[in-house]
């Protein structure tokens, strides 16, 4: 729902999802009703023939800024930030001019534009670092970089920009409700990123090139502790080290699951692999792995 406060800013309200949406109706909202169009889509209202007749340098600000409310709400974001970009143009410095830039920066997110709902919105923030829609701004150039998270197979670059520009929504706007859905897609694309290196770990497992699929597995117990991707870490852990004969290792890591993940199947099956050669799940050794279970012990493992 987009609410535009007349005498204050604009004020967005989110939907759930990943992607922003806008629809129209509710309290203080400018619905189709408020635009006076007529059954046949001309009449009345602030478009009626009248008006649209005109050249645009002779609309209002306010007449303006509605017509792309109305086509970001018909379903047009692309049309409608072309007029919200008009807003901009012909009246700089106006309090409509900021309010376009925001809805710009939205339309063009909801046109999956992202790099110049990007732009936009950092216009937006350089503009008015302090005004009360700052905090969404920041939230739209974030979610610009989330939403383009690609497959886990691919590069990941955006992913560490998506989790940057959402930390700073988190850390410069705690107290909103843009700080509360970044949280959530901070630990989605957290959790996307630990993907990508058990995709790659698996990968050098299963054509035995075990010291590289351990280098992988250990970023992902040392480094992603949070994500649901640690147990299987430290099963393929267990099945690498067996490879290369190193017990030791194998049975600390198999250890570390079973304090921490015993009811799961990763445990079930690393338990079965070192039983199945005389082993038992045991920090032995001082790997690094001894130093993750003392670490664990003590409560500063997670």
């Amino acid at each position: 729902m987009i609410r535009v406060k007349l005498g204050k800013s604009v004020s967005i309200a989110l939907v759930s999802g990943l992607v922003l949406t806008g629809c129209g109706g509710g309290s203080g909202s400018l619905g189709f009703g408020s635009l006076g169009f007529g059954g046949d889509g001309t009449g009345g209202g602030i478009f009626g023939s009248r008006i649209e007749k005109r050249p645009i340098d002779q609309w209002s600000a306010e007449e303006i800024f509605k017509r792309g409310e109305y086509d970001l709400e018909a379903g047009d974001p692309s049309e409608a930030a072309k007029w919200f970009g008009e807003v901009e143009r012909l009246y700089p410095y106006s309090e409509w001019a900021k309010r376009a830039l925001i809805m710009q920066a939205f339309s063009h997110h909801k046109d999956r534009e992202y790099e110049l709902a990007r732009s936009t919105a950092q216009r937006y923030i350089d503009t008015y670092p302090g005004d009360e829609d700052a905090a969404y701004a920041q939230y739209i150039l974030a979610i610009s970089y989330y939403d383009q998270i690609d497959l886990i197979g691919r590069d990941q670059g955006l992913t560490y920009q998506a989790l940057q520009a959402l930390r700073t929504v988190i850390e410069r706007y705690p107290d909103t409700e843009y700080a509360k859905s970044a949280i959530l897609k901070f630990d989605l694309a957290f959790d996307h990123l630990a993907a990508k290196e058990m995709e790659i770990g698996r990968y050098y497992l299963k054509r035995k090139h075990y010291a590289a699929s351990i280098n992988r597995f250990r970023v992902v117990v040392e480094q992603f502790q949070t994500t649901t991707h640690v147990a299987e870490a430290l099963h393929r852990l267990v099945e690498a080290y067996l490879s290369l004969g190193l017990e030791s290792e194998a049975q600390t890591a198999g250890a570390i699951l079973g304090h921490n993940f015993q009811s799961t199947d990763w445990y079930e099956d690393s338990y079965r692999l070192l039983t199945s050669r005389g082993l038992k799940p045991e920090a032995k050794g001082n790997s690094w792995l001894r130093q993750v279970y003392r670490q664990m012990i003590k409560g500063e493992w997670l």
